[in-house]
């Protein structure tokens, strides 16, 4: 289906963008991986690029902190960063060596919390930069994007273990494997129905789990469509990015799929954000932000 798409060109030379996040100022953040770099795309199209770190630190998940700053993982060098929307920046060094941050998200305590691809771990940090880290229970698990839940607790991806996993505050992990052999689960957001939501890039499906983790999946018409990254809507809404079928995708709440083609062939949609006022961001990994317009 076709939509409201505009496209901005914000790198060249394959420097990504990979993640991101509107932000309190009403600018669009987004990483610059491959070029460790955070830009900012203005309402009139105007791009901010902010070097980060050396070109291999990997910036690559942002969200928007309780500070009004945006914190995002640096995969590569395994640092946790800090901008605020001025452009002043921060990067906090991680107890565990080789760690591999990538997903963050706020928690309702008042911190960021991540995961660690390589470590098999849940961090935690302070806005002042205090570092707590959760080891899981499985090794291997490859945890990945994280969200805050309905229920006070964060909830997260774990790509290689097939599973969905659950932290609270204080640090009690649970893991709830996924019917569905190999599905790979990336993204994750809450719903507005209080449940979470999640995207399988291995099974091209799209899964819902309750706070008490009853599972329930949705595959996909194109179950090669390699979903990645999903995020809610203020209308209820899910919206994902289909990064083998080069879509960007919305679910209602009782099942009706919307899609719009991305109007270049190969875009590598990734990361996804809605705005307050329902406006749709994806970061397109060969150099592009588009805006879609529902």
């Amino acid at each position: 289906m076709s939509g409201s798409i505009e496209r901005f060109r914000v790198s060249e030379g394959g420097a990504g963008p990979y993640g991101v996040a509107v932000g309190p100022d009403g600018g669009v953040w987004f990483t610059l991986v491959h070029a460790g770099e955070v830009g900012r795309l203005a309402a009139d199209g105007s791009v901010r690029r902010f070097a980060v770190g050396a070109a291999g630190s990997g910036p690559s998940v942002i969200t928007v902190g309780p500070d009004g700053a945006l914190w995002y993982t640096r995969t590569r060098d395994h640092r946790i960063g800090r901008i605020d929307t001025g452009g002043r920046q921060h990067s906090f060094e991680l107890p565990t060596a080789g760690a591999g941050p990538f997903g963050i998200a706020t928690g309702p305590d008042g911190a960021l919390w991540f995961t660690e691809l390589n470590a098999d771990r849940i961090g935690r940090i302070t806005v002042d930069g205090r570092v707590t880290e959760y080891p899981l229970p499985v090794s291997g698990a490859f945890p990945s994007m994280i969200t805050a839940g309905s229920d006070g607790a964060l909830w997260f991806t774990l790509n290689q273990a097939g599973a969905v996993g659950r932290i609270t505050v204080d640090g009690e992990i649970a893991v709830h494997p996924l019917p569905t052999e190999g599905a790979a689960p990336v993204g994750i957001t809450a719903g507005g129905d209080g449940a979470l939501w999640f995207v399988d890039i291995g099974a091209g499906q799209v899964g819902r789990i309750t706070v008490d983790g009853r599972v329930t999946e949705y595959p996909l018409p194109d179950r090669a469509a390699r979903p990645h990254a999903v995020a809610a809507a203020p209308d209820g809404r899910l919206w994902f990015t289909e990064w083998a079928g080069n879509r960007i995708v919305s679910l209602t709440a009782d099942g009706r799929r919307t899609g719009y083609d991305l109007p270049v062939p190969a875009a590598e949609p990734h990361g996804i954000a809605v705005g307050p006022d329902g406006v749709v961001y994806a970061a397109l990994e060969i150099g592009e932000i588009v805006r879609l317009t529902p």
